[in-house]
């Protein structure tokens, strides 16, 4: 089977997620990888696949916070404890926000 290619570079940043599942908010939770397609977080409460999660992520570094919303699609209970998200309804405007503060802390 060949290998699939990520449409989006994955990139490790210096970085923090909050997100919120309907009432339950979860706060300050490592990022392990951002594209311009997702996030991995590492999270002591995984979600289950399919679930819609508003995401807050923090760019200390910068100063920087942007708000998008993401569905869970993958998950993994096991040691590290994390989870894959892919943006949804990620318009233009937020796309290039999010590039440009990618594109600062990966240098």
């Amino acid at each position: 089977m060949p290998h699939r290619l990520r449409e989006y570079p994955r990139y490790e940043i210096s970085a923090y997620v909050d997100y919120a599942t309907g009432d339950d908010v979860m706060l300050y939770h490592q990022i392990q990888n951002i594209s311009l397609g997702g996030i991995c977080i590492t999270a002591p409460q995984i979600e289950e696949v399919g679930t819609t999660i508003d995401l807050q992520i923090n760019f200390p570094d910068l100063g920087q916070v942007i708000e998008l919303r993401g569905e869970v699609v993958w998950a993994n209970r096991e040691p590290p404890m994390d989870m894959g998200t892919r943006y949804v309804g990620l318009d233009d405007e937020k796309r290039e926000a999010l590039r440009l503060l990618i594109a600062q802390l990966k240098k």
